[in-house]
């Protein structure tokens, strides 16, 4: 998801019924989130500066984290996805490898919404702890994805753990420096390490 740049307040009144509520709610939440913090900002600020109703910021949001977690269920069908669609002869790792590549794909033209959602989420321990719940729910997804392949425990819960640890590396770094490399070979660069980590022993 790109974040479009807002200008300008909206007028209540009229804002109800133009299109795109949900993409101002994320707009106004990301603008409060950074300049406030997360645990700061109210439902009902962000309603306010989009312009509509705290109704309406419920119909599309749960809560005040959805904003930031929306697209987890996304990224874990094309991870699971990916999974799936690998050739019937490779091997957990490598299927699991594909699937992270994908992902990495995904997120190109998202780097800079990612950097300020990362910055979110750090300053938050609520948002932190949601994260972390985020990441071992995907490890499961993988896991699941890989025993569907025919992989049987605990080779398919460790793959699906490993892989997302090696994701994690990668994006953080991917999201917290200026290295024009992108995912993708971040990712590549992580897996290939953790071979000759693994090779060592």
């Amino acid at each position: 998801m790109s974040v479009t740049v807002i200008t300008g307040r909206y007028h209540a009144a009229m804002a109800r019924w133009e299109p795109d509520s949900r993409g101002r709610l994320e707009q106004a939440a990301f603008d409060l989130y950074r300049d406030r913090g997360f645990d700061r900002t109210t439902v009902a600020e962000i309603a306010e500066r989009a312009g509509v109703t705290e109704r309406t910021f419920f119909r599309h949001f749960t809560d005040k984290r959805e904003i930031l977690f929306s697209g987890a269920a996304l990224l874990q069908a094309l991870l699971v996805d990916a999974v799936a669609g690998a050739p019937e002869g490779a091997s957990p790792f490598e299927a699991v490898r594909a699937s992270l590549e994908a992902a990495g794909a995904f997120f190109e033209d998202r780097r800079e919404f990612s950097r300020q959602r990362q910055a979110i989420i750090l300053g938050s321990e609520e948002l932190r702890e949601r994260e972390l719940i985020k990441l071992a729910t995907l490890a499961a997804a993988l896991a699941d994805a890989l025993r569907r392949r025919g992989v049987a425990d605990p080779e398919a819960a460790l793959t699906g753990e490993v892989a997302i640890a090696v994701f994690r590396v990668a994006f953080e770094g991917w999201v917290g420096d200026d290295d024009p490399r992108s995912l993708t070979s971040r990712i590549r660069a992580s897996f290939d390490a953790l071979q000759t980590v693994a090779a060592r022993t």
